[in-house]
């Protein structure tokens, strides 16, 4: 076992995994989202994870900012649709210099209002932004599309409208009701003696008040495909084609993932690359995803082209679908691609961060953190037929939604 882990009073949860290097990483990951606002609520996790560092009772944002950028490390945050994280990476002799900042931003931030007035600007500054890139707007715009009335759809930066009206009450109220204990990790990737973070943890987090309850999220449901084309201020033609996929508790996830990763993954060799950018140049940029929620998933495929090879680019990935519904992947094929994928899990665990990161939210999603080896064993059982199978559920033309971003004439 790699990994030790332990429970405050609070019902906090701490996790920890011991590596040999001088760096080391901590953070918070809450099971909190943008998925948790409701409408009038719209932006506000992601408000917050920006308002956080403007002052705590005993700290100003110039006093935390250089807290842990006076000893060479980093300081971080970001907000997904369904997690919190605030994080830090140091050097090892500075854990609790890191657990103590953290701690103090993460449940004692004052949230004053002309900071808050001040930030507003800078999220709206951001959000325009995205607006501004075709290529991040269509992503967000097709999330709209597919949880349609749900808060899934929302964007995580919230409107300008709606950031507008977040103001210090709203932020208090939304943290008492949704930033609960039972439902909060402390994650550590570091060269830390676990007796030591034992000892630390309970001196700066045993005194947080204990906010426990059932997590209760309301389930998408209802989704009915749909091809929408719209004019933009674009050179490019951007597309976008997609259907819900899997929830992170389905037995079908890791073939899912196998199969997205065959079918677009990061590699140059998926068979989209291969077959459209490789060989005919069409695009540029071409890829699929799969994204995971805790109880429903999100697959796609995005490319960007001149308008001229649109339609040859259409046709020929919905080639790719039909090989994969329509035919096994031969075995030499499916050994190849299970190699890749646990080549890319390995490769990935090198970046302690982002296993840092990972081991929190795996401990809320599951409650455990699963080992490389149990990993590689969901992988290797995988066969040929499970993966036609879940092509045709996921790949069936007449369930896949679209989007394209076109040229204004």
């Amino acid at each position: 076992m790699n990994y030790n882990n332990f429970t405050l009073k609070n019902g906090i949860r701490i996790i920890h995994k011991f590596t040999t290097s001088e760096v080391a990483h901590c953070g918070f990951i809450i099971n909190t989202g943008s998925r948790d606002e409701n409408l009038t609520e719209s932006g506000i996790t992601h408000f917050i994870e920006h308002a956080i560092f403007k002052g705590t009772n005993k700290r100003k944002s110039y006093h935390i900012l250089n807290r842990i950028d006076n000893v060479g490390g980093e300081i971080n945050a970001y907000t997904t649709k369904e997690n919190t994280s605030i994080y830090a990476s140091f050097t090892k002799n500075h854990f609790e210099r890191a657990l103590e900042l953290l701690a103090d931003i993460v449940f004692n931030s004052t949230y004053p209002e002309t900071e808050l007035e001040k930030e507003k600007e800078v999220i709206i500054d951001e959000i325009n932004s995205y607006q501004d890139s075709p290529y991040e707007q269509i992503y967000d715009d097709f999330e709209d599309q597919i949880f349609k009335n749900h808060p899934l759809g929302m964007n995580i930066l919230g409107t300008e409208k709606s950031v507008k009206t977040i103001n210090r009450d709203k932020i208090l109220a939304f943290i008492r009701d949704n930033y609960l204990t039972n439902e909060i990790v402390f994650s550590i990737v570091g060269n830390i003696d676990f007796k030591r973070i034992q000892k630390l943890c309970e001196k700066h987090l045993n005194d947080i008040p204990e906010k426990s309850k059932s997590l209760k999220r309301k389930k998408f449901a209802n989704y009915q495909s749909e091809q929408i084309s719209l004019e933009k201020d674009v050179y490019q033609t951007h597309f976008i084609l997609g259907n819900l996929a899997y929830d992170a508790h389905h037995k079908n996830k890791n073939g899912f993932i196998l199969l997205n990763n065959i079918l677009g993954g990061p590699a140059m060799n998926s068979r989209l690359n291969m077959g459209i950018r490789e060989k005919y140049g069409y695009t540029y940029n071409i890829e699929s995803a799969y994204t995971i929620f805790s109880d429903t998933g999100l697959f796609y495929i995005y490319l960007g082209t001149d308008q001229k090879h649109i339609a040859k680019c259409l046709k020929l990935v919905k080639r790719e679908l039909k090989l994969l519904r329509d035919k096994k992947i031969s075995t030499s094929q499916l050994h190849k691609a299970k190699q890749q994928l646990i080549g890319q899990i390995t490769l990935s665990e090198e970046n302690n961060c982002n296993v840092m990161l990972g081991m929190g939210k795996s401990l809320l999603l599951y409650n455990k953190v699963e080992e490389l080896k149990e990993t590689y064993e969901r992988i290797n059982a995988i066969t040929e037929s499970e993966l036609q199978n879940i092509a045709n559920e996921i790949f069936d033309e007449k369930q896949l939604s679209s989007l394209i971003f076109t040229a204004k004439n």
